[in-house]
């Protein structure tokens, strides 16, 4: 063998044995890997496309990447190369907008290397023969539980498998859960992959225990924070809300597949999405109530969610921008509450989120016989006081028992599940020693701190958030009084259009704005309340809680900034960066606390660069726990100590074991879907007798004077590259039907040289009546095709009505809310009455519409695509010279003087309609003739406060 020919040495970065094995497997055939989140999928990737770019002469796609992704693969190929010293490795190029001439990427193309591309441009030039998928040496596909049969990427697969039959193909997931969903999911999956073989590699797989349990285990150190009273209470409050919110559903839609509505499933990441799915084909018979408790449900999830996350104050805030948000709209006659603020459980959600906050002082109420004296609370989330705690015994360590010399930095990583929480954290451990001198402490209810040292100056060394709380509670107060202002207007709007609705409307009998009875029952029961509870409207819901001026001003003479705060720094928010040598300089890794919110697969990066010796992961994530594992295994040399914190009998601990688990029975599930999985035996296209293609193609239709008539070429359609978005050009070329993209200027499929065809999903349709691009397009078809179309296609999941997408086309009136779907009706008739002999084809999914297109086609010749391309363009122009600005033209083409002949002159000469305008009579004539010059001129120039006679 000669040297130039030897292959190259590759040096990866594989240390793990479970990471070796399946390097292995990939190299040695093509297969559907599904890995544990966490078990570093990414890095398993970047490694084997190394080992194509070192040998230099391969051309590889990457199919579904995302951004970051191709940030990452760019610098871990780029760092391959260098410590490997290959010569011949050329790196990634990201191929992701149409900036890129064709000639440009045709070059690239042929040159070979590492391509990540986007779908929309990878399938365009696939089918135009830009790319062929001949020249490829294989698909590396990520996300490949996203892939399903209409999608784009399932449509690259299928055009490269036909073509190219030796290609090598891998595809990546780190998700099981989507390949268990539906019937035989796999085995659908493998299909759409056109792969064969599944790699399944779950954390209990015995090679990924043995790698990560060995000699060098992290130190975890689980710690369990109890929840304070009040946020068990607040906590239950929201759940039996939900609760009753999943029961109200089941309730009032008997129908469905409902074994998975319950409380467990509900506190997962997609629950509601789930709810909306089952919903949605029936979504316009659904009753308004039904869609109103699909809304509360998102909202009171994200609520569970921030009682752990936001402190007392942020959290009484969103529950006030919450109920702002479900208060009827000014001027409406809707009472449209949301059903669970008419349950008790909603009265102990505010009054224990303001308790937290704020409360009567009962000695102060008792010498001035006035309820309303408040003092700030302001109580503390227990997991600070943990913190602070951890952070104290790891600096005892370090001082007491000095580390041994490794290869770790000193560095704290506190670990969080989003970037407001990190900002809570700085803002708590900068500010944590800094205590405001008042007359009496004002932290001193709900905190939790044990452990610390008891002597007389206990207080000043235990860290306490009040100076945080209070800076938040000031902030509030104000933020509060302009708030309140708005309410204020609004609810006064509000009421007299629900008082006036009353009284107009005949059988209104009662107190109670006169609305259907369906409600009845739940609306007395909150309106007997209404003499007990403090805060309760006429019907029955909770009413905004107001603070009284005298309140306010006290509570902020309580909270007025002392001497220690106002020597603080205020908080940056956004800083310039002017002046960074007299603030900024580089600090010393052991030194380092540093805040990091949890960022998927660039922990991983994280941890490398950090290299931190603790890490205190303040919210439970089980991806992140498998990295730090890695992480671990992968560095004998680096010791990592780990505190794992999470609220006792929480959401919180819920939600990180039913993810585990849910993750855990999805591998199970699919290892015994792969045991009894049968294999997918394709038929291969190109193997196809050539007669057997010709007598397809052969219509026997003759009835209606029809003419038996065969055709040699398979059916062609000429489609627009702006398209390609949608399913249907996927399913049209799975009907065996010939994709041409084109640059098209009118239409979006030219089916026929008559036949042109205008697509519009439901939305699109609605924003082109709004903008009148419709009406537009509609007169240029009819400029250039016999047969125009308007082809109106519904989502195969969503219903076959315009009903449901009343609320997506605008004006939507509060006593009757169904008019919009006969005001999209009615856009149509009118379209119909000014284009009578435009067809409108209905079409209830995409499946639907490639069906229709083929019969639509039998009788036709086939498009010419130069042709298709042509039309709406200039005979004499190129395409790249054409003024496409059509709508400065329309304008100018009604002003007098202007024709059809003389327009192109006025537009070729001149930049906008202000040059026209401004032009004089004799600059005029030599492009349109001495009669037209003086009408142009004399219309630009007409005063129009004088009075035509």
């Amino acid at each position: 063998m000669s040297a130039t020919n030897a292959p190259q040495p590759v040096k990866l970065s594989l240390p793990l044995e479970y990471q070796q094995t399946l390097f292995q497997e990939l190299r040695a055939e093509d297969e559907l890997v599904v890995l544990a989140r966490g078990l570093g999928l990414m890095r398993l990737v970047t490694n084997l496309l190394h080992s194509y770019d070192a040998a230099g002469n391969n051309l590889i796609v990457i199919v579904g990447a995302e951004e970051r992704e191709n940030a990452w693969i760019g610098e871990a190929l780029a760092e391959h190369a260098a410590i490997s010293m290959s010569p011949k490795a050329r790196g990634l190029t990201v191929v992701n907008t149409d900036s890129q001439t064709v000639g440009a990427r045709e070059k690239m193309y042929a040159g070979g290397g590492i391509f990540s591309i986007t779908s929309r441009i990878l399938v365009v030039d696939l089918l135009t023969g830009l790319l062929d998928p001949d020249t490829i040496t294989g698909l590396v596909v990520l996300h490949a539980d996203r892939i399903i049969a209409t999608s784009l990427e399932a449509f690259i697969l299928r055009v490269y498998r036909q073509k190219n039959k030796v290609g090598f193909l891998k595809a990546f997931s780190d998700n099981p859960d989507p390949f268990i969903i539906g019937f035989n999911p796999l085995a659908t999956m493998m299909r759409n992959l056109f792969l064969r073989k599944v790699s399944l590699w779950p954390r209990f797989h015995v090679t990924v225990a043995q790698s990560l349990e060995g000699k060098k285990k992290a130190e975890v150190i689980e710690l369990e924070v109890p929840m304070t009273d009040s946020m068990k209470e607040l906590q239950n409050a929201i759940m039996e809300c939900v609760e009753v919110s999943i029961h109200e559903l089941k309730k009032g839609n008997s129908g469905l597949e409902m074994d998975d509505w319950n409380l467990d499933s509900a506190l997962l990441k997609n629950f509601d999405v789930m709810v909306r799915r089952q919903l949605d084909p029936n979504w316009h018979r659904v009753s308004w109530k039904t869609k109103q408790i699909v809304n509360d449900l998102t909202v009171l999830r994200t609520m569970l969610n921030s009682i752990l996350t936001y402190d007392a104050v942020s959290f009484l805030q969103h529950l006030d921008m919450i109920h702002a948000a479900h208060s009827p709209p000014p001027g409406s006659t809707r009472q449209n509450q949301s059903p669970w603020l008419f349950l008790d459980a909603a009265q102990t959600i505010f009054d224990t989120a303001r308790r937290r906050v704020y409360s009567a002082s009962a000695k102060a109420a008792a010498r001035e016989s006035n309820i309303d004296t408040l003092r700030p609370v302001l109580e503390e989330l227990p997991k600070w006081a943990l913190l602070a705690e951890v952070l104290e015994e790891i600096d005892r360590d370090l001082y007491f028992e000095p580390p041994i010399k490794d290869d770790s930095n000193g560095t704290i990583m506190i670990m969080c599940s989003n970037v407001d929480t990190c900002r809570q954290l700085r803002d708590y451990l900068q500010t944590m020693f800094v205590k405001p001198k008042t007359v009496k402490n004002s932290h001193d209810g709900g905190e939790n701190n044990g452990g610390e040292e008891e002597s007389d100056e206990e207080d000043i060394h235990k860290p306490s958030a009040a100076f945080m709380m209070r800076r938040k509670l000031r902030n509030y107060l104000n933020w509060k009084r302009q708030f309140v202002q708005v309410s204020a207007t609004l609810f006064s709007e509000n009421q007299k259009a629900i008082n006036k609705a009353a009284d107009n409307r005949p059988g209104s009998v009662g107190l109670r704005g006169g609305k259907a009875p369906a409600n009845k029952r739940r609306r007395i029961r909150g309106g007997g309340n209404v003499g007990a509870v403090m805060g309760r409207a006429e019907n029955g819901s909770i009413t905004q809680y107001i603070e009284k001026p005298t309140e306010v001003a006290e509570l902020m003479a309580e909270v007025q900034i002392t001497e220690e705060e106002a020597e603080q720094k205020a908080e940056v928010v956004q800083d310039p960066l002017d002046n960074m040598e007299d603030y900024f300089q580089m600090y010393e890794m052991q030194d380092l606390i540093v805040v990091h919110a949890y960022d998927g697969d660039q922990d991983e990066h994280v941890l490398e660069e950090v290299k931190p010796r603790y890490i205190i992961m303040y919210e439970p994530d089980a991806a992140f726990i498998r990295r730090v594992e890695v992480y671990r295994s992968s560095h004998n040399d680096r010791n990592v100590r780990v505190y794992f914190m999470y609220y006792g009998g929480s959401v919180e601990e819920q939600k990180y074991l039913s993810t585990v688990r849910r993750e855990k029975d999805a591998f199970t599930k699919l290892i015994k879907e792969r045991a009894s999985m049968s294999l997918v035996m394709t038929t291969d296209p190109g193997n196809e007798d050539p007669e057997e293609a010709f007598l397809r193609t052969i219509n026997t239709r003759i009835a209606g004077g029809g003419k038996l008539s065969a055709t040699a070429q398979p059916p062609r359609v000429v489609v627009d590259v702006r398209e390609f978005r949608s399913s249907l050009p996927s399913l049209l070329h799975g009907r065996s039907m010939v994709i041409v993209p084109c640059m098209l200027t009118v239409g979006d499929y030219i089916l026929s040289p008559n036949i042109c065809v205008e697509r519009k999903s439901i939305s699109d349709l609605i924003s082109s009546f709004k903008d009148g691009r419709l009406y537009t397009q509609a007169e240029t078809m009819f400029q250039h095709y016999k047969n125009p179309m308007l082809l109106i296609e519904f989502d195969q999941n969503k219903s076959f009505t315009l009903e449901p997408f009343a609320d997506l086309s605008g004006h939507m009136n509060s006593i009757a809310p169904d008019n919009t779907s006969s005001d999209l009706q009615s856009k149509i008739v009118l379209l119909t009455l000014a284009f009578p002999k435009l067809r409108i084809i209905w079409s209830s999914s995409p499946y639907q519409t490639a069906e229709i297109f083929e019969t639509l086609k039998t009788q036709e010749e086939e498009p010419d695509p130069i042709a298709a391309v042509r039309a709406g363009l200039d005979k004499d122009t190129k395409v790249e010279e054409q003024a496409f600005n059509q709508e400065p033209q329309d304008m100018l083409a009604v002003v007098p003087g202007v024709t059809p002949q003389n327009i192109k002159n006025l537009v070729m000469k001149t930049e906008n309609l202000r040059e026209v305008a401004n032009m004089e009579q004799k600059e005029l004539e030599p492009l349109v003739g001495k009669v037209a010059g003086r009408q142009i001129h004399g219309f630009f120039n007409r005063n129009v406060m004088e009075e035509s006679d």
